[in-house]
């Protein structure tokens, strides 16, 4: 299987795309996508949350302790169930930049969970 660049262009998003196909994924069909933000503050991470909720977004958040000096960081995941097309990723990573900068928060990437099939089976 060729990659065609136009599809999958040579980026980060470009590549993890081209690799979910290449463990045989069919991208035609839905998958759940977390698109995550972090913030330092729970007041932050509350705000935000009822916004997305108020658009009608499915949202879960939750506490990581991540720093050695004990401090915390807030992640809030939205849950979107959406062909995985390379356009769509970045529209909505350019919104969830927004979001975050609107709530003192940064975007901190995507994921979904992919199976790797053995062609053998």
């Amino acid at each position: 299987m060729t990659r065609d660049y136009d599809q999958f262009p040579d980026n980060d998003n470009g590549n993890v795309l081209w690799q979910m196909v290449e463990d045989g994924n069919d991208l035609s069909e839905p998958h759940e996508v977390e698109f995550s933000i972090v913030f330092e503050k729970q007041e932050q991470v509350e705000k935000c949350a009822l916004h997305l909720l108020h658009q009608e977004q499915k949202i879960s958040f939750f506490q990581e302790e991540v720093h050695s000096d004990g401090s915390d960081l807030w992640v809030l995941n939205i849950h979107v169930n959406m062909i995985l097309e390379y356009e769509d990723i970045a529209d909505l990573e350019e919104w969830m930049t927004k979001i975050a900068k609107e709530f003192n928060g940064e975007y901190d990437g995507w994921g979904c969970m992919s199976y790797i099939y053995d062609e053998d089976e």
